[in-house]
C-alpha cells in the first residue's frame, strides 16, 4: 500500500503567550521561521471545546535544518486551563516532544544539562520549555539543511497509553509507522531525570524513515512515536476535563498525502474522523484540509493535506499544491524559500 502520511507536520503546544514562546523556541532550538502567524476563530473544533468557539493565535515555527514544526497556540478566548497536576511519563496523552539533534553532548553542554542513553543505546537529554512542557532531545540522521543548527524541529512524540497493543493498531498498522526500534519492559535508567527510573513500564519505539514521498518529506524527515504504558498504578489523563487549545501538548499533526484514502482506512479499522474540514481551510497565509481522530485513549491526532504555503507574503507568492499530480518531493530550492522569513533570535 502507498504511504498515507509523509512525516510530522507539527505538534500543537498550548501556551499563555505565543510571542514569548516563539522567542524561546527560536533562541533555544532554532525554530526561527514563523511559516504563519494567524488569529482566527476555531469554529470547527467545538466538539472538543465544550461547544464554545475558541479564538486563538497560532504561530507555526519551523527549523530549516529539518523536522516538523511547533504550532505555538495561544487561546485568546476563553482563558486556557492548565492541568491540575504535573503530568508524569505514562500518563495518558502526549507527555513529551522529541526534538532532533546532531550533537547531543554539545547541546547539553550549552544548556547545562546532563545526558543519558535511551533504550536504543543512543544519547539523549531532557529539557523543559519556558512553560514547563517536557522535551526530549534525541539523535537523528535525517536533515534538510544540517548547517543551519545542531538542533532541528520535531522528530516525534512520547505518548502515554493504557494498552500498547491496542495503540499499535493505529500508529503501526494504520499510519504505517511500522519499524519497531525496540519493545522493552522493565525499569529504565534514562527516566531517572523524570524520577521514574524505579517504576515499571512497557515502552515501544516506532519509526518511519524518510522515503522521499510527499512534497515536504525531505524537510520533515524521519518520524518516531514512542508509546509508554505504565505497569504500576493508574495513569491520569493529561487533558482530563480540559479542552483542545488548553495548555500543554494539544495534538500531533501528520502531513497527509491522500486524505480520502486515509479516511476510508481509519473508518474501516474503527478510528473514524471526528472532525473534517472537507475542503481547503484558510489558516491565514496557509491553507489545507484538516481532520482529527482519537487514539484508543482519546489523544487527539490531526492530519493536514497541505494546499497552500506562503513563501513571500509581501508580494503574494504562495506554493499551490492542491492540483499537484505527483507525490515526489518539491525541489530543495523551492522548499528552502520557506526559510526566507527567518526571524533572528
Amino acid at each position: 500500500m502507498s504511504d498515507l502520511i509523509s512525516g510530522i507536520q507539527q505538534v500543537g503546544i498550548g501556551v499563555r503567550n505565543a510571542q514569548e514562546a516563539f522567542s524561546w523556541y527560536n533562541k533555544t532550538l532554532g525554530l526561527n521561521v514563523p511559516l504563519f502567524d494567524d488569529v482566527a476563530e476555531a469554529t470547527l473544533m467545538t466538539r472538543y471545546t465544550k461547544g464554545n468557539v475558541r479564538q486563538r493565535r497560532a504561530i507555526l515555527a519551523l527549523n530549516m535544518a529539518g523536522g516538523g514544526g511547533a504550532e505555538i497556540w495561544q487561546s485568546n478566548r476563553p482563558e486556557p486551563l492548565a492541568a491540575d497536576f504535573e503530568p508524569q511519563i505514562g500518563d495518558l496523552g502526549i507527555f513529551a516532544v522529541k526534538i532532533k539533534c546532531s550533537d547531543i553532548k554539545q547541546f547539553a553542554l550549552s544548556q547545562q544539562l546532563s545526558t543519558t542513553q535511551s533504550p536504543e543505546g543512543k544519547p539523549i537529554t531532557w529539557l523543559k520549555d519556558s512553560y514547563g512542557n517536557q522535551l526530549q532531545i534525541v539523535q537523528d540522521n535525517s536533515w534538510f539543511k544540517p548547517k543551519e543548527s545542531i538542533t532541528g524541529g520535531v522528530l516525534g512524540v512520547i505518548i502515554g497509553v493504557s494498552d500498547i497493543d491496542k495503540a499499535l493498531k493505529l500508529y503501526k498498522d494504520i499510519l504505517q509507522i511500522s519499524e519497531v526500534v525496540y519493545d522493552k519492559t522493565g525499569h529504565f535508567d534514562d527516566l531517572k531525570e523524570l524520577n521514574a527510573d524505579k517504576k515499571q513500564f512497557r515502552r515501544v519505539l516506532l519509526k518511519k524513515p524518510m522515503n522521499n514521498t510527499g512534497a515536504f518529506s525531505r524537510l520533515l524527515g524521519n518520524v518516531e512515536i514512542e508509546l509508554v504504558q505504565t505497569l504500576e498504578g493508574s495513569p491520569k489523563t493529561i487533558f482530563e476535563d480540559r479542552s483542545w487549545g488548553d495548555l500543554g501538548f494539544i495534538h500531533v499533526c501528520f502531513d497527509t498525502l491522500d486524505m480520502d484514502s486515509l479516511k476510508k482506512k481509519c473508518e474501516a479499522n474503527g478510528f473514524p474522523f471526528t472532525v473534517d474540514s472537507d475542503d481547503t481551510f484558510d489558516m491565514g497565509e496557509a491553507g489545507g484540509r484538516f481532520t482529527y481522530l482519537e487514539d484508543p485513549d482519546g489523544t487527539l491526532i490531526e492530519f493536514v493535506e497541505t494546499h497552500r504555503v506562503p513563501v513571500l507574503k509581501k508580494i503574494g507568492w504562495y506554493l499551490n499544491l492542491k492540483k499537484r499530480k505527483t507525490q515526489k518531493p518539491l525541489p530543495d530550492w523551492m522548499v528552502s524559500t520557506m526559510g526566507w522569513g527567518k526571524v533572528k533570535a
